[in-house]
């Protein structure tokens, strides 16, 4: 057990844990926080994604005691920003979300792809999610949303 500093969504945090535990079961567990969902439990699919210092991770591999001084947000804290509108209501308009198993990573991923790239072409678009899998939409409809988010949000970015 070590002491554990970081901070998660905005609020400083400090926890006496083992360091191997899964972060997903520590948000999921500890937080309560259940954005972050338990896809493949191998970091393939990015169901679990979360920004730890802006970049993204996904956080059913990443040991909790890589947290340490850390910041950290899951998509409870990103759905709090404007961005989060842009993208959740492209998402919604253009048929990208549908049975929410994959939204909240794939929002996620597209603030991380389009906080370093605010004006992405179609194919960089796919290779930023690329991450991300979908059972449901094909992926067009995602496409589709991020390109209008990045054209609706611009100066957001």
């Amino acid at each position: 057990m070590i002491q554990i500093k970081f901070k998660l969504n905005g609020e400083n945090q400090e926890i006496l844990a083992d360091p191997t535990l899964r972060f997903l079961d520590v948000l999921r567990n500890q937080f309560n926080l259940t954005g972050p969902k338990e896809g493949c439990g191998e970091g393939e699919c990015g169901a679990c994604a979360v920004l730890m210092d802006n970049k993204i991770v996904n956080s059913c591999i990443l040991p909790f005691g890589n947290v340490h001084g850390k910041e950290i947000i899951t998509i409870e804290g990103y759905a709090k920003t404007k961005r989060y509108e842009v993208i959740s209501k492209a998402l919604m308009d253009e048929g990208g979300s549908q049975c929410g198993i994959c939204t909240p990573g794939m929002i996620i991923a597209a603030e991380s792809l389009l906080s370093e790239n605010p004006n992405p072409t179609e194919k960089e678009i796919r290779i930023g999610i690329s991450g991300n899998l979908c059972r449901c939409t094909g992926y067009n409809m995602i496409v589709k949303a991020i390109q209008e988010a990045s054209k609706k949000g611009s100066g957001l970015w």
